[in-house]
């Protein structure tokens, strides 16, 4: 039994390099053009692509990014065969420090979906001026749709009042007091383009002083302050 084994694997061993001979003579012109792919592959795109790889590794490297996924969605669809499934995936990304974004992506896979979303989020990203760096500068409203928020800035120990893709944002973003409000739909997409129409309209007293040509102190002491006032708040205002 163990002779008429090893002559089946030398047979299939000899059948198999036969075969890869024939292969090989038959298709010489194919086998050249294949090297000169394999060379071209090596000698260019393939480190063209390495440098695009290796900056964009360090760019992420250098920043470090805060990522939340907020809501994943299996989508069908149907063909000929039956149905073929998908997934969408919502993703959230910011620097924590004044920085955010958001970006969607489907695939047939979760994994592919988020990578694509977290690729779109941060290509989408804004910037929100904050209050000593915690929370907001002023109350805002947004709307998207059937979405509606509120945001109101808030005194510090008040913590994240907020529902969950709403919280997602303000955690990517940095904010540790604010006090929010989700009328009309729960729906997570609505809520997030709504949460940054909110946050887009967000100004700084610096921005409005150097929009009317003015110091932030001549803003601040407007409403009643006196001028040692203004100008301590002036200074302690970061953005």
């Amino acid at each position: 039994m163990a002779d008429e084994t090893n002559l089946q694997g030398e047979a299939t061993a000899v059948v198999e390099q036969t075969g890869g001979e024939q292969r090989e003579g038959r298709g010489r012109g194919r086998g050249r053009g294949g090297e000169r792919g394999e060379r071209g592959e090596r000698g260019g795109r393939g480190r063209r692509d390495d440098r695009r790889g290796r900056n964009n590794n360090d760019e992420e490297q250098g920043e470090e990014l805060i990522e939340k996924l907020v809501h994943i969605n299996r989508v069908s669809k149907t063909v000929k065969g039956g149905k073929r499934f998908g997934f969408a995936a919502l993703v959230v990304v910011g620097d924590g420090k004044g920085r955010v974004g958001f970006g969607h992506g489907k695939a047939r896979e979760v994994p592919e979906a988020i990578t694509k979303a977290t690729a779109s989020a941060k290509k989408k990203m804004v910037r929100v001026p904050l209050k000593e760096g915690r929370t907001l500068h002023h109350d805002g409203k947004g709307r998207f749709g059937a979405g509606k928020v509120n945001v109101r800035s808030a005194p510090a120990g008040t913590g994240i009042i907020a529902g969950g893709p709403m919280r997602a944002v303000f955690e990517s973003l940095g904010v540790h007091d604010v006090v929010t409000k989700s009328v009309g739909t729960s729906n997570p997409y609505n809520m997030i383009r709504a949460t940054f129409d909110a946050l887009t309209d967000q100004t700084s007293p610096k921005s409005v002083a150097q929009r009317r040509g003015k110091k932030v102190a001549d803003l601040l002491g407007r409403g009643g302050a006196s001028q040692v006032e203004a100008e301590a708040a002036a200074e302690a205002i970061a953005e």
